[in-house]
């Protein structure tokens, strides 16, 4: 673990940042289902300047997902670091489960990107396709490394060269956030 200061993206345009960004690899946490796959985000810039957040993942053929919302933790600030809300569990939204989203990584054409948080614990490899060339991603790894993540936790995601179309069958909402608890 380190303590080194973490290096933010700066002057990232929100608008040009939304839209859809498949998961190539990522620390397992307790919130994705283990054998998660074709794992995406969806962003949208609401008027209000709020970023709607919708996750998906597809676990046993059945579609799951979260909804949330995103914003910049430091209006006054060029650095990238977002905070993003859900409510768990998903169905009775009593209890808001906050967290940090910083862009550690952007390419300038808004392509990929590598995501990370203070304390290291999670760490996201995006890319707008579903699939990214081995060489950017060694290169995005290199760079969570420098960062002082533990990059053999990194665990890439299956993703189909046909991601799913938007439905799927559905999981009951919300059960994938009670198994996960439970760590099943």
């Amino acid at each position: 673990m380190s303590n080194k200061e973490m290096d933010v993206a700066k002057g990232v345009d929100l608008k040009r940042y939304m839209g859809r960004w498949y998961e190539i690899a990522c620390f397992p946490s307790r919130f994705q289902p283990s054998d998660g796959t074709n794992t995406r985000a969806t962003y949208t810039l609401r008027d209000d300047g709020i970023v709607g957040v919708l996750n998906e993942t597809w676990s046993g053929g059945k579609r799951s997902y979260i909804e949330g919302t995103a914003y910049k933790a430091d209006p006054n600030s060029d650095e990238a670091k977002l905070k993003v809300k859900f409510y768990v569990p998903p169905f009775l939204p009593i209890f808001p489960v906050v967290g940090d989203y910083w862009i550690l990584h952007l390419d300038r054409d808004y392509q990929y990107a590598l995501i990370g948080q203070p304390s290291r614990n999670y760490l996201w490899v995006l890319c707008r396709q579903p699939h990214l060339d081995d060489e950017i991603y060694n290169q995005l790894v290199e760079k969570a490394k420098e960062e002082g993540y533990d990059v053999s936790k990194l665990h890439k995601t299956p993703q189909s060269d046909t991601p799913p179309e938007q439905e799927g069958p559905q999981d009951t909402k919300g059960i994938w956030w009670i198994k996960s608890l439970f760590g099943k």
